[in-house]
């Protein structure tokens, strides 16, 4: 196995970690966060969109699963959707460029808010009574996640930029 994969991989198992810890400091002390923060689907766009599919497919069943734990509904429905979403953006993003700021929001947003709708739809089918939107708070969760996704490969790419400029 290459470095960068085993760094990878490392970097993952960080990630989730990290995704964990804020799910459950915000579920104790800001439990409004979790409607407007994914970090598990930040987590899993970043990774799908730098190392593919299969990668992106993979972190997404396991963060899924990891995030449905954590929530009252029925077991696997985010692993479902996040699976789907780290599928599809490693796929989309080795076929089309994404790497600009502005394509990467859209493309970033695009598939948040298809996984919202998926995840809902899910939800309404599986679960009796109505899905909970937090008082219309989940709307803005596509939006956070896309800007911060967006963000954060743009702060990579700039430090990377700047590293090869230097000789380093």
């Amino acid at each position: 196995m290459r470095e960068t994969a085993v760094k990878d991989i490392l970097r993952t198992v960080l990630a989730v970690a990290l995704a964990v810890a804020v799910y459950s400091a915000a579920g104790a002390g800001a439990p409004a966060l979790l409607a407007v923060f994914n970090a598990f689907s930040v987590f899993v766009l970043y990774f799908a969109i730098r190392r593919g599919e299969i990668f992106g497919a993979v972190l997404g069943t396991a963060a899924g699963l990891v995030q449905d734990a954590f929530s009252l509904g029925v077991f696997g429905v985010a692993g479902l959707t996040k699976t789907l979403l780290g599928f599809w953006a490693g796929f989309i993003s080795r076929r089309i460029d994404v790497a600009s700021f502005g394509r990467n929001i859209l493309f970033t947003l695009a598939l948040s808010v298809l996984e919202m709708i998926l995840w809902t739809l899910l939800t309404a089918v599986v679960r009796p009574g109505s899905v909970n939107l937090q008082g219309g708070l989940v709307v803005l969760q596509p939006v956070i996640t896309a800007v911060l996704v967006s963000g954060w490969l743009a702060f990579e790419r700039r430090r990377a930029r700047i590293r090869s400029l230097r000789g380093g």
